[in-house]
């Protein structure tokens, strides 16, 4: 297992208007090129659904996920129900900043097969938070200023938002 971290600020733009792209999840196809597809839905409970087709290394990289979305802590949180790894969860989050908007990306991935997980989760890792930073760029511009990114973590990171250290436990 490994865990993902990036830091990113989105210059001039309120974190309102951040959060609202980050959350326009069908809209992401339109908006960078990383992304495939996106379904998204509600079910009969009223939980929000979405499924994904996204480029990832020299493949195509398929999942679904429930999503909980709260506009008012400007918080997104996630978790496969179904895909083609063993685990991914996680969570982005917005504040403001003086400079515009600070971005959150957190999340697990466990490819699921123990044997080879200390050649290909570093590798799955990687390319997650590269695929993550080409969404970021693609649904904010060029202007899109990282603070830090951090693949190489195999432990729940210090700070890590409670929802992550929960679904890591």
């Amino acid at each position: 297992m490994r865990f993902v971290t990036i830091d990113a600020v989105v210059p001039d733009r309120p974190s309102d208007e951040v959060f609202r792209t980050l959350a326009d999840y069908a809209r992401y196809p339109e908006l960078t090129p990383v992304v495939r597809e996106v379904q998204v839905w509600t079910e009969a409970g009223g939980d929000l659904i979405s499924s994904w087709e996204v480029n990832f290394r020299n493949g195509i990289l398929r999942w679904t996920e429930r999503d909980v979305i709260d506009t008012a802590a400007l918080r997104i949180d996630f978790t496969q129900t179904e895909g083609d790894v063993a685990e991914f969860a996680g969570s982005w989050w917005c504040r403001g900043e003086p400079d515009g908007t600070a971005v959150r990306f957190e999340a697990l991935v466990d490819l699921g097969i123990a044997s080879l997980a200390a050649v290909l989760d570093p590798i799955a890792a990687r390319t997650l938070a590269e695929t993550i930073s080409a969404i970021l760029l693609g649904l904010f511009g060029d202007g899109v200023r990282f603070d830090a990114i951090d693949h190489e973590a195999t432990e729940v990171p210090t700070g890590a938002l409670p929802f992550l250290k929960a679904v890591a436990a």
